[in-house]
Order: C-alpha cells, then sequence, then structure tokens
C-alpha cells in the first residue's frame, strides 16, 4: 500500500518540476556558443589575397606576354577625328538675304583633344559683318564634360581682335548641348558667351533643333558697337531631314536682339536692333 502511495506523489511531482524548468535553456546554449565560435572566427581570419596572375601567364612566356600587352595598348589607344559643318544656310531677307556658317572638328584621343570651330555671317554683296576662328585643347573631365582653352581670332567689320578663350562645354542632363566660356582679348576687354541646344527627335530621321545663345561684356567697347551687359541673344529653330546621318538638309527661323547699350549703339550707327529671317541650310559631317 506504501509502495504504491509512494509511486503516485512520484508521478504527480513530474510535471511539476518540469514546469518550472526554462523551456528555451536548451535552446539559448545551443545558440550561444556556436555564435561565439563564428564572431571569432570572422574577425580573425585574414582577407584573401589579391589576385595578381592571369591565366595566361601559365601558358606563354614573360617576354611574349609583355609583346602581346604592349600591342594591347597601342591598338587600344583610341585616335581619330572629324569635321562637323553644322550650320552652312542662306537667309531670306527683305532687301538684303545673308548666310552665315558654323563649322567646327577636332582630332585626338578620348582624353585631349585639339578643337576649332568657324562661325561667322554677312549679307550678300557687302563686306563680311562678323567672322570668327577659334583653336582649343579639349580635356575631358568627365563622360559628360570637357575643359577648354585656347585662343580666338575676329574678323569682318571693325578692328580685328585675339583673344584668349577658357570655359567648358558638354552635354547637360536631358541631352542639351551646352558651351559656357570667356574670352580676353589683345586689349583687356571680357567677354562671356552661354551657348545651348537640344535634339529633338520627332520621328528617326527628322530632327526639330532649337538653339539659343547670349553674348555679354563686361566693359564698353565703342570701336566694336559693344556696351557693358547683356550685348545680344539669338534664338533659332531648324528642322532638318537626315537622308543619312552625314548629310542633312534644314530649314528653320532665326531671330536676332542686340540688348541695353549695345542696341543703342547700332540704332545710332543706323542698323537694325532685332532681325528676323527664315533659314534654309545643310548640315553635313565627316
Amino acid at each position: 500500500m506504501r509502495r504504491a502511495i509512494l509511486a503516485v506523489a512520484l508521478l504527480a511531482a513530474v510535471p511539476a518540476v518540469a514546469q518550472e524548468a526554462d523551456p528555451h535553456a536548451g535552446h539559448d546554449m545551443g545558440h550561444a556558443m556556436p555564435s561565439a565560435v563564428a564572431d571569432s572566427e570572422v574577425g580573425n581570419a585574414p582577407p584573401p589575397p589579391v589576385p595578381t596572375d592571369h591565366p595566361a601567364d601559365q601558358f606563354w612566356d614573360r617576354q611574349r606576354m609583355a609583346a602581346a600587352r604592349a600591342a594591347l595598348s597601342k591598338e587600344g589607344a583610341f585616335y581619330g577625328n572629324a569635321l562637323i559643318a553644322d550650320r552652312l544656310e542662306y537667309r531670306p531677307r527683305n532687301g538684303k538675304d545673308g548666310y552665315a556658317w558654323q563649322v567646327m572638328g577636332w582630332v585626338g584621343g578620348d582624353i585631349d583633344r585639339l578643337s576649332f570651330e568657324t562661325e561667322g555671317e554677312g549679307a550678300f554683296g557687302e563686306s563680311l559683318e562678323t567672322g570668327e576662328v577659334r583653336a582649343a585643347w579639349r580635356h575631358a573631365l568627365d563622360p559628360w564634360w570637357n575643359f577648354e582653352l585656347g585662343a580666338r581670332q575676329d574678323f569682318g567689320e571693325g578692328p580685328d581682335r585675339t583673344y584668349g578663350v577658357i570655359g567648358v562645354e558638354g552635354l547637360a542632363p536631358y541631352w542639351f548641348e551646352v558651351g559656357a566660356h570667356a574670352f580676353v582679348s589683345n586689349k583687356g576687354d571680357v567677354h562671356f558667351r552661354l551657348e545651348a541646344e537640344h535634339d529633338m527627335r520627332l520621328t528617326q530621321r527628322l530632327i526639330l533643333q532649337p538653339s539659343v545663345e547670349i553674348d555679354a561684356a563686361a566693359q564698353d567697347v565703342p570701336e566694336l558697337g559693344i556696351g557693358a551687359g547683356f550685348e545680344k541673344i539669338e534664338l533659332g529653330a531648324r528642322m532638318r531631314y537626315e537622308f543619312d546621318r552625314e548629310f542633312a538638309p534644314y530649314v528653320g527661323v532665326h531671330w536676332e536682339r542686340k540688348l541695353g547699350e549695345t542696341a543703342r549703339l547700332a540704332r545710332m550707327d543706323g542698323e537694325q536692333a532685332s532681325q528676323v529671317s527664315a533659314v534654309v541650310g545643310l548640315r553635313m559631317w565627316f
């Protein structure tokens, strides 16, 4: 009888002892120990060595590999050139039909190039109004922007001027081609120019190109008919059709207005401060 009572008491005590024990104690120990070991191994393990060999070195001797690397360096170095007649245009006007050109090019590699540009305008049957030639060293700052340092020579009506040129040109967000330059002449006068244009592809071959140019001067230059401040603004819109990428006739409109003191000096000389004309021209590159 006593043995039966003792057995029943022991069976009743077992669940109570199990309830007092922490059911997660075993789990804590199982997680804690491996974690400590893993942390110790990661913290003290040395980094893997940086690979310096190439698989081809295992099959070819050092001289042949050196010759192959020299050939790769020579052939992989980019060197090219381009000539772009961006604008060769005729400007019909009331009274005096005019013309204008803008031609540019470059020669060199993908980092450093020698660039050149010429532009000007005038009226048929008269002397050239304005013209300039510019040459510059062009250095790539990043994939989108270039630094330029060079010289510019003006010719046409009035005294000639030679300028030092410094500026940047490149591709802004949304595919705007932008150029910003400062010019210091051999007479000490300082000028600034900001240009922007954008190709809007209406189809694969039909392209509308709006453009803007703003010129400013730091001082009056009466012999050139230029006043301090903003000199002029030019707006244009040209629609071209690319028969080939290298050959594209276009039509459009060009508007130019002289500003501030420059406009006043133009009126005193009997010139118009504002002028608008249709344009018909050709764009091509080689």
